[in-house]
């Protein structure tokens, strides 16, 4: 058979340095199929928050590098919401002083 596949000696056969990575992660999406469910549902109500903050529409700016910086700064003012939800303004204060 090996003569039909290739006309040299030897038949090499290479792999992406990173096949074990997926192979890996594909092995526990098969043990777990509603893995992905689980995250898309837990990826989605950051996205939901942010999408209402933008006004659901489209982003002000145009061109990629500046999409980027808007994106940017709304997930940097989202996180800022939620620091200041979780440990209140008075630790944060008490935080940026010291």
């Amino acid at each position: 058979m090996k003569a039909q596949c290739t006309p040299s000696k030897e038949s090499r056969v290479s792999r992406w340095e990173h096949d074990e990575v997926i192979e890996a992660m594909q092995h526990r999406l098969d043990a777990n199929p509603d893995a992905m469910r689980i995250r898309r549902q837990t990826v989605e109500h950051p996205f939901a928050t942010l999408k209402a903050r933008m006004g659901y529409t489209h982003f002000l700016t145009k061109t990629k590098p500046r999409v980027s910086t808007e994106m940017a700064l709304h997930v940097l003012a989202y996180n800022l919401t939620r620091v200041l939800n979780i440990m209140g303004s008075k630790a944060i204060l008490k935080a940026i002083a010291t």
